[in-house]
């Protein structure tokens, strides 16, 4: 079961973001995510690869995800 979106997102200095715009903008990106996410997961099993596989090369992509702060 995948969770829902965080009721506290935290901020850099670990307050809690609270601009209502932020927060709408983040939960429906996280809606956008688990939606494309599952869909891709779902096609790959489908399409006969191992479920443990699929959740590697998606957590793979998360961990290498590149900060906008760092150079590229």
């Amino acid at each position: 079961m995948i969770p829902p979106a965080p009721t506290v997102w935290p901020g850099l200095d670990g307050s809690a973001v609270g601009c209502r715009e932020k927060l709408k903008m983040l939960a429906e990106n996280h809606a956008e995510v688990v939606q494309v996410l599952q869909d891709a997961f779902e096609d790959a099993v489908l399409m006969g690869v191992n479920e443990q596989a699929m959740r590697q090369v998606l957590a793979d992509i998360v961990a290498g995800l590149e900060s906008p702060k760092r150079g590229r």
